[in-house]
C-alpha cells in the first residue's frame, strides 16, 4: 500500500533530520518471516539512508507468559543478528516482562571458535579401497526372562573411515604428513568427500532440484536447511558443495535464493503457503583426524602394507 509506507515512513524523516532511527520488526519476527524481515530493513535503508551507526534495534518483548518459550529464542538471536549487520546499540523491552520470565542475555564471546574447522577438503583421492564404517550408540538392557528393550541414543548415524588403504605412493605418503601437521593432528577439522554418499540423488547421482524434501512453505518462512533422507531418517547436510546445489519450489526450479553456511538456503522471498520445498546437491562430510599419532613406515608401505589413517566425522549444527 503506497500511502502507508509513505505516512509510516516520510522521506521527511530520512537522515539527517534526527539524531537516531530505532527499527523494530517484532510481527514479523516472532511468526519467523525471514525474508520480510530483510527486505523490511532493505526498504527502510534505501527510503531513510540512516547509517548503521545511527540505527538501534528494538528487539522485545513476550505479552503473554505462554508465549515465552517459543517467542524468547526468536528474540533473542535477533540481537546478534542485528550485531552482524553492524547495528551498535540492540534493546530487548520492556522490563516487567523481561523479569517475569527471568530472561538473561548471555552474549556470545568474542574468543576464537573452540571447534576449529578448515573449509578444504581432504587432499588425496579416496578409491574404493577406503573404509566406511556408519556407527550408532544404542543402550540395550537385557531383562531377566532374556528380553531386550533397546534405546537409540542418536538419531543418526556417525561415520568413520580408514583412508589409508586409498594412498597410492611415497609422494602421496608426503601429502598426508603435511596435511596432518597442518590440522595439527585431530585438532582441526576438514571435508572428506566420501566415495559411496555424495550426492543428493542416490548414493552418487547428479544433483537434481527435486531430490530432497527439505521443507513446505507457509508463506512466512524463507531459510530451509538442507538434509537427505534415508527411509525415515534424516541426515542434515552442513556441507554442501557451494556449485552444485539447485532448488524447487512447487515443481519449478528457481535462483532466488542464497546459500548460507552451515547448509541452509535463504530465499528472496518467503515461499507461498503449502509449496513444497525441494533441493539437490552435492556435499562433503566434516571429519577430523581420529588420532593424535600418524603412524607410517616408508619399509611396510614398500612391502604392499598400507598405512591405517582413521577419520571421525564431527557432528555440526545446521544454519550455523
Amino acid at each position: 500500500m503506497p500511502e502507508l509506507r509513505r505516512a509510516s515512513l516520510p522521506t521527511g524523516w530520512a537522515w539527517p533530520a534526527f539524531d537516531r532511527l530505532q527499527v523494530e520488526d517484532y510481527d514479523w519476527l516472532t511468526a519467523g518471516a525471514e525474508a520480510a524481515r530483510r527486505a523490511g530493513y532493505a526498504e527502510v535503508d534505501a527510503r531513510l539512508r540512516y547509517p548503521l551507526s545511527r540505527q538501534d534495534y528494538l528487539s522485545g518483548f513476550v505479552l503473554r507468559a505462554e508465549d515465552g518459550e517459543a517467542f524468547w529464542p526468536h528474540i533473542d538471536a535477533a540481537l546478534d543478528q542485528a550485531a552482524a549487520r553492524g547495528v551498535p546499540r540492540r534493546f530487548v523491552w520492556a522490563l516487567p516482562q523481561v523479569a517475569r520470565d527471568g530472561y538473561i542475555r548471555i552474549p556470545s564471546p568474542q574468543e576464537t571458535e573452540v571447534n576449529a574447522f578448515d573449509d578444504i577438503s581432504y587432499p588425496l583421492a579416496l578409491g574404493r579401497d577406503a573404509a566406511v564404517s556408519p556407527e550408532f550408540s544404542t543402550s540395550i538392557a537385557t531383562t531377566a526372562s532374556g528380553h531386550e528393550r533397546r534405546n537409540a541414543l542418536w538419531s543418526d548415524a556417525r561415520l568413520r573411515y580408514d583412508v589409508g588403504p586409498g594412498i597410492r605412493s611415497e609422494e602421496e605418503l608426503g601429502a598426508l604428513l603435511a596435511f596432518f601437521r597442518a590440522r595439527h593432528g585431530p585438532a582441526t577439522g576438514f571435508r572428506l568427500r566420501d566415495p559411496f554418499d555424495y550426492s543428493s540423488n542416490g548414493m552418487s547421482g547428479t544433483p537434481r532440484p527435486a531430490d530432497q524434501r527439505i521443507g513446505t512453505g507457509d508463506g512466512l518462512a524463507a531459510r530451509f536447511a538442507l538434509t537427505k533422507s534415508y527411509g525415515e531418517q534424516v541426515r542434515a547436510i552442513t556441507r554442501p558443495v557451494a556449485g552444485s546445489v539447485r532448488v524447487s519450489v512447487g515443481g519449478v526450479e528457481t535462483s532466488d535464493w542464497t546459500l548460507e553456511l552451515g547448509g541452509s538456503v535463504l530465499f528472496g522471498a518467503a515461499p507461498a503457503a503449502g509449496a513444497e520445498i525441494r533441493a539437490g546437491f552435492l556435499f562433503d562430510v566434516p571429519v577430523r583426524f581420529a588420532e593424535d599419532r600418524l603412524d607410517m613406515s616408508g619399509f611396510s608401505f614398500a612391502a604392499g602394507e598400507a598405512p591405517s589413517v582413521p577419520l571421525i566425522e564431527i557432528r555440526e549444527g545446521a544454519a550455523a
